[in-house]
């Protein structure tokens, strides 16, 4: 099978070696998205608001494949003070609904651009 390489102006731009997602088949891999604004890309302002973009972030990469948070199968959350996990929880919720996604939430000492919080997943189309 071939790689579809995803790419939108809606999402902040990658900062790396990598591509904001990648299509193989029905299966769509998005990369990790932390609380970047896609316009200024700076650091949204605290905890709460970061969490926000995040999935605003991942919305608009899986829109950009064709898809909704609705097919998202798997979520990896990360973040630097597991103290914030009841937030992730609480505004998860208004992304997502049931049945949610599978997922794992995981303490890091650090992520990109002093982040406190980042989420990657794995869609699944069709």
């Amino acid at each position: 099978m071939s790689k579809q390489i995803i790419s939108t102006d809606a999402a902040p731009a990658a900062i790396g070696t990598y591509s904001q997602a990648v299509r193989v088949g029905d299966t769509v891999y998005l990369s990790g998205q932390i609380g970047l604004n896609p316009v200024s890309m700076q650091l949204a302002d605290g905890i709460v608001a970061q969490i926000h973009q995040v999935f605003q972030n991942l919305q608009a990469v899986a829109t950009a494949s064709g898809g909704s948070l609705a097919d998202v199968v798997k979520l990896n959350v990360f973040l630097t003070d597991l103290s914030h996990f009841a937030k992730v929880n609480e505004i998860m919720a208004q992304y997502f609904t049931a049945p949610y996604p599978a997922r794992a939430a995981v303490g890091v000492a650090a992520l990109p651009r002093g982040a406190e919080v980042e989420a990657d997943g794995v869609m699944v189309l069709g």
